[in-house]
């Protein structure tokens, strides 16, 4: 069974900085793109970034190109995503998603998720 657990969340100033974990288990994820997603209350699920598991290729969405950093640790099966410059309206849930093959920006296309972790940022 594949797990997701997002953590890292939290209370942070603009301008400040989180970074967020995702370590996935439950298959080999070689073949698989991992993503993160985030949805403020009363919006849709939006597409943040993804990263193909194999050659760490990288993909986000113009929100946060420049901001937001993904990175992957193979050893420990683990999604990072590390976000500067935070801006009030980056406060939403972020979800981490898997998907097999390349990297897709509509949630439907992805298999698995994680329950999210909550992001503030205050100004």
């Amino acid at each position: 069974q594949v797990q997701l657990v997002e953590s890292g969340g939290g209370v942070v100033q603009a301008g400040g900085s989180l970074r967020l974990s995702c370590p996935a288990s439950g298959r080999t994820f070689s073949t698989y793109t991992m993503g993160w997603f985030r949805q403020a209350p009363g919006k849709e699920r939006e597409f943040v970034a993804g990263i193909r598991w194999t050659g760490g290729t990288t993909y986000y969405a113009d929100s946060v190109r420049g901001r937001f950093t993904l990175s992957r640790d193979n050893a420990k099966n683990t999604v990072y995503l590390q976000m500067n410059s935070l801006k009030p309206e980056d406060t939403a849930v972020y979800y981490c998603a898997a998907r097999r093959g390349t990297i897709a920006t509509m949630t439907s296309e992805y298999e698995y998720w994680g329950q999210g972790t909550q992001v503030t940022v205050s100004s």
